[in-house]
């Protein structure tokens, strides 16, 4: 309840976003939607898990202590998994994680170039373990078949890892990508920054509920997926 009270203009963007997957059939069948929940859970976890994760060990490779002392250098999901946010991303399709405290004033040098490699290193990350799995993903479609179960695992822990790597490098506060821009054009000196800052999170919903964001990252997603596999097809002999 006291996040319901702390969080109401999320929550009624949450009901809409449930309300649209209603409408548009998501939840039709029972069976089928605790499947896929099943299928996609793995790819959730793995990729909020490293994204969070190489922020904090980069953090902390920098001299800052903070990621350390929370308890957030390590690979263990329950340090990095915020329930709510993963209940929300199954059923409403949008969710969060635990975002990881950085003090930048512990970075005696460098500090802005500092910040540019921590916000890049979780979707850095996630390139990688997609990478990784795309080899895994064809070799289990060689050996199963395209519509297995484990083949639609391993294909969502692919999907899930791109799709928070483009999507955390949107320039819309909070995500990565607007920290990046902030680092790099020192966007903290404009009169706008804080109110813009202030109101990423809602303008992020907007786009998410009006379905702008999904036509924006299909692509990019699509062609990474595409070129990650020609890249593992030889290593199977395949053209």
């Amino acid at each position: 309840m006291n996040w319901i009270k702390r969080n109401p203009i999320l929550v009624i963007f949450l009901v809409l976003m449930i309300i649209s997957r209603v409408n548009s059939g998501a939840f039709s069948s029972p069976a089928d939607f605790l499947l896929n929940m099943i299928l996609l859970l793995p790819g959730i976890v793995i990729g909020i898990t490293v994204h969070e994760f190489m922020h904090a060990y980069s953090a902390w490779k920098f001299g800052d202590s903070t990621p350390m002392r929370m308890g957030r250098v390590t690979l263990n999901p329950l340090a990095h998994i915020e329930p709510i946010g993963i209940i929300t991303l199954l059923f409403a399709g949008f969710g969060w994680g635990k975002p990881v405290m950085v003090n930048p004033y512990a970075f005696t040098t460098y500090r802005r170039l500092k910040n540019i490699v921590i916000d890049v290193a979780g979707t850095a990350l996630n390139f990688v373990v997609a990478f990784l799995f795309t080899g895994l993903l064809i070799s289990v479609a060689f050996a199963h078949g395209n519509g297995s179960p484990l083949t639609i695992l391993v294909q969502n822990i692919v999907s899930m890892n791109l799709i928070l790597m483009i999507f955390n490098l949107l320039p819309i506060p909070p995500l990565d990508g607007f920290g990046i821009i902030t680092e790099i054009f020192d966007l903290r000196r404009f009169h706008w920054y804080q109110t813009f800052y202030n109101s990423g999170s809602i303008i992020l919903l907007i786009l998410i509920l009006f379905g702008i964001i999904g036509p924006l990252l299909g692509p990019a997603i699509q062609g990474i997926f595409v070129f990650m596999q020609n890249v593992w097809l030889p290593a199977f002999g395949a053209a």
